[in-house]
């Protein structure tokens, strides 16, 4: 496994742990993703970087997209799609249920990559 590609895999922690920072700053995901103009902002904002790094990730080396399921980093592409395409119209329960059960998951699965 090359350099590049872990180093995807480290940015996407670290914008997981901005991603959980925000939330405890804020007290919890109801409350960050209600504050429209600073914690939702940054959450959506992380969201989308993490996107793009699979993507890239997907371009470079789909060999290490095998640590992750197919359907979890799809979801994810599509999620930045739609912040990108309707910042306004994001549905806030989609991302509430991806901070909750999305990004621990993805955690885990880096930290377990980055160990082997």
């Amino acid at each position: 496994m090359s350099k590049e590609p872990l180093a995807r895999i480290r940015l996407i922690l670290e914008k997981i742990t901005y991603i959980e920072e925000t939330v405890e700053h804020a007290g919890s995901i109801s409350e960050a993703l209600a504050d429209e103009a600073t914690y939702r902002a940054a959450i959506l904002m992380h969201l989308t970087a993490i996107a793009e790094q699979f993507h890239k990730l997907k371009q470079e080396d789909d060999k290490i997209l095998a640590y992750f399921d197919p359907e979890d980093v799809k979801g994810m592409y599509d999620t930045r799609t739609y912040i990108a395409h309707d910042y306004d119209g994001v549905n806030l329960a989609i991302i509430d249920w991806i901070v909750r059960h999305g990004i621990p998951k993805f955690k885990r699965q880096c930290k377990m990559l980055l160990e082997a």
